[in-house]
């Protein structure tokens, strides 16, 4: 079967219809933007970019959606992105504001907190893009990362079906940097994991949890691949692991070139210290963007970081991080 870009290239492909563009009215708020309607919209196309501000999959896919909006909003392409938020801090809207001016998105944002958006569409995954037709006739849709080429085709043939002139044909140039760039898909092994008990997996201590109260554990001195483990006294909560006490550490048997973790101060305005450690050695040479030369870095908001980046040939190895101070929530594990 040959590959949508192939088929994009010939002058007879007819983009299905996939139904229409969906109501925003579920909105909670607009960023960017006064509130935007389908029936506003006719005449331009749409895409719709359905993303959470943690989520590394949608990060890896940002410089493509921003330089889309600028290259092609004065053709007439209108980006929405509909922020539907996955974890409850990304509900708190200065948080939302914060992380998009932080990660330049400067197109319309859909604050959908309630996920009534997201329903409208029924729409289930981040990140989701949904492209629609200058009539709001949606015609592609695309979820997870990739498919950039077929992606911007399609923008690029539904704006020269709606009587755009001149419309470049070449395909962005995209810098990407930090959590924006994407996975070593040839050796990444490990794959996104939860630490609170609702969704977790590769706990090498839940026989022994105690969920929801402070409980003292010890981390296995050796752990299988994808299997993570805490030591120190630890609440592991439905939606998080909670460290009560400081000198706290969680351990991941890991195979991937990145390591990133979801985190946050328990107390707005907290700043809990932390250290990297890779194989029992402080990570100084394979450091992420958020950890300094010296393997050290600061939990400080509510966000991802980026905490391990490798170099060279990638390996299974020991991740560690050790903190400082107690009330560090841990939510989830990403690689890349």
């Amino acid at each position: 079967m040959r590959s949508l870009v192939h088929r994009l290239a010939g002058e007879s492909l007819d983009l299905p219809i996939e139904g229409r563009l969906a109501s925003f009215d579920g909105a909670t708020g607009w960023l960017n933007s006064d509130p935007l309607t389908p029936e506003g919209l006719r005449g331009r196309v749409v895409l719709v970019d359905f993303w959470t501000y943690t989520c590394v999959n949608w990060l890896r896919t940002l410089p493509y959606v921003r330089a889309w909006a600028v290259k092609y909003s004065g053709s007439g392409l209108t980006v929405v992105g509909v922020h539907t938020p996955e974890f409850g801090f990304e509900r708190n809207l200065d948080n939302v504001v914060a992380l998009s001016r932080g990660l330049g998105v400067a197109y319309p944002i859909d604050v959908d907190s309630d996920y009534r958006v997201r329903r409208a569409f029924e729409n289930h995954y981040w990140p989701a893009v949904y492209v629609a037709d200058a009539e709001g006739q949606i015609r592609y849709h695309h979820f997870g990362e990739g498919e950039y080429a077929a992606t911007e085709m399609v923008i690029q043939r539904l704006l020269t079906e709606a009587g755009a002139d001149g419309v470049d044909q070449d395909l962005v140039m995209v810098g990407p940097r930090g959590l924006e760039v994407a996975a070593d898909w040839g050796t990444l092994r490990s794959p996104e994991s939860y630490l609170g008990y609702g969704q977790s997996t590769g706990f090498a201590s839940e026989d022994v949890a105690r969920f929801d109260v402070p409980h003292v554990y010890s981390a296995a001195a050796r752990l299988p691949l994808n299997y993570w483990d805490v030591s120190g006294t630890w609440t592991v909560n439905r939606h998080a692991a909670l460290l009560n006490e400081p000198g706290g550490r969680i351990a991941f048997q890991f195979h991937a070139r990145d390591v990133n973790l979801v985190m946050a101060p328990a107390s707005t305005g907290a700043s809990i210290p932390f250290v990297v450690l890779l194989d029992g050695e402080v990570a100084v040479d394979a450091h992420g963007t958020d950890v300094g030369h010296d393997g050290r870095g600061i939990v400080a908001d509510q966000r991802t970081y980026q905490l391990v980046r490798q170099a060279g040939s990638i390996k299974e190895r020991r991740f560690e991080i050790e903190f400082a101070d107690a009330g560090v929530e841990a939510y989830c594990f990403t690689f890349g």
